[in-house]
């Protein structure tokens, strides 16, 4: 699995980075070698709150799924929508 993390108006800790590998690791065994999985980090304004936008794509199963998620913290923002990307994979399994 190719892991892709994008920070955009900040600068991201090696704390926070080491937590998007960690709450990642399980799709890898999902996506395999040919698997993409993006995470995008944007700051969209600084001086409010609810500033920060998490976004994850999955490439690699046959159909794209990706959540977006505005929370206060980064990894709040992660966890939903890893959490959404999951319920989209469970859907694509029953279709299947």
């Amino acid at each position: 699995m190719k892991l892709t993390i994008k920070a955009v108006n900040f600068d991201m800790a090696e704390k926070l980075e080491k937590y998007i590998d960690k709450k990642t690791k399980r799709y890898e065994k999902l996506l395999g070698e040919s698997g993409e999985l993006e995470v995008r980090m944007d700051v969209i304004k600084r001086e409010t709150a609810l500033n920060k936008e998490t976004k994850v794509r999955i490439l690699g199963l046959g159909q794209d799924l990706f959540a977006s998620e505005v929370c206060d913290t980064f990894e709040q923002g992660l966890d939903q929508s890893l959490d959404a990307i999951s319920r989209q994979l469970e859907r694509l399994k029953e279709k299947k």
